[in-house]
């Protein structure tokens, strides 16, 4: 019996990852129980065909201790050639009631980001992703951002 659903279990995930056509890329990065403000969560991208477009995702799962509403994140792509373009975002996280937003059953939340759309990517790139949320009223940010579990980098292809 115990074989029988391990068999089955295995042909779950492989049926669900297999099904995910337009994935290029997709990783996540543990952050620990809380997300330092020093910590920047780099990834290294994969060379993609130049001809064709992408839509770019910065992926989180975090729980119920993230106790804000937004997340603000300040992510910078590096070109092949070194030139760093840097963006200042900004996400809502939950709801007005306090529940989060994202996807899952537990109290473990993915959230699929946006963050490019329809663009080309001509060589290496690398992503640099790093929290800088601030209570309302203060200058210094959170130094450690609680219900932050992972950040993670998704690149979808364009049919």
């Amino acid at each position: 019996m115990r074989i029988k659903n391990s068999a089955l279990l295995l042909l779950v995930m492989i049926l669900f990852f297999s099904c995910d056509k337009k994935r290029v890329f997709d990783e996540y990065q543990s952050v620990g129980n809380a997300w330092h403000k020093d910590s920047i969560v780099t990834f290294n991208l994969p060379e993609l065909d130049s001809t064709k477009r992408y839509n770019l995702f910065v992926n989180l799962r975090d729980n119920n201790n993230y106790k804000y509403n937004n997340l603000f994140l300040i992510v910078a792509m590096e070109k092949p050639n070194g030139f760093t373009k840097v963006d200042t975002l900004e996400y809502q996280m939950a709801n007005p009631d306090g529940t989060l937003l994202g996807d899952g059953f537990s109290d473990i939340k993915e959230s699929k980001l946006f963050y490019k759309e329809n663009i080309k990517l001509n060589g290496k790139y690398k992503v640099h992703i790093k929290q800088a949320v601030r209570e309302n009223g203060k200058i210094p940010g959170v130094t450690t951002l609680e219900g932050i579990t992972e950040v993670g980098f998704r690149i979808e292809k364009i049919d």
